[in-house]
């Protein structure tokens, strides 16, 4: 069953009625023993890097969630702020994130010939497919689009990049190291490609 992590932050609502749409057992994790009965978890989160991570750090989640994905290999799903907080930091804040993977978070930085694109990068894009055969992200009528609103953006090792999206410049928007997933998009906001989405991780979860 996926626990989605309720420290505070993000619309748990909105994946926790998706993921019961799609008919996956999902539930709110808002103590310590709710993450350790999860057989997998979902990281949320909208809104600026340190106040997610100071909700974290003070929601007595932290420890147990730390144990779970890196002692344990718990597969997880990181979402939009989520998803940032699992690198080691973010030119947003100053506190250190998770630290679950070797990347970090930097500002939409555009030349001057682009300097008239607007930040936040908010609304339906294209996404690009890194890796082959990749089935979390399988196409509807030739299109892959996701709903995307943030103002930084992934910077990691090429090596684990799943799918990256364009906005002014190439970026990453999803990852996969091992039992860790992250997402840039809002798959909950996403209609059937975040469907799909969601029901990939969740079959890759069971079968694993």
């Amino acid at each position: 069953m996926i626990g989605i992590i309720d420290y505070g932050v993000g619309n748990v609502g909105s994946i926790l009625n998706m993921l019961k749409h799609i008919s996956v057992d999902a539930f709110l994790a808002k103590t310590p023993s709710d993450i350790e009965k999860a057989t997998k978890l979902i990281l949320p989160g909208v809104g600026s890097f340190d106040y997610g991570m100071t909700l974290l750090n003070e929601s007595g989640l932290r420890e147990v969630v730390d144990k779970k994905v890196i002692a344990d290999n718990l597969p997880v799903l990181g979402i939009c702020l989520g998803m940032q907080m699992m690198t080691r930091g973010s030119e947003e804040g100053t506190l250190s994130g998770l630290n679950w993977i070797n990347g970090n978070c930097i500002k939409f930085k555009f030349d001057d010939d682009l300097k008239n694109i607007r930040i936040p990068h908010m609304g339906w894009n294209d996404i690009h497919v890194q890796k082959d055969n990749d089935s979390f992200f399988p196409m509807i009528n030739n299109e892959l689009q996701f709903y995307f609103a943030h103002s930084y953006h992934l910077i990691c090792n090429n090596d684990i990049v799943t799918a990256t999206c364009k906005y002014g410049y190439e970026f990453p928007v999803a990852f996969h190291q091992d039992n860790i997933f992250g997402a840039q998009f809002h798959p909950e906001k996403s209609h059937q490609f975040g469907m799909n989405f969601l029901m990939a991780f969740a079959k890759y979860c069971t079968a694993d």
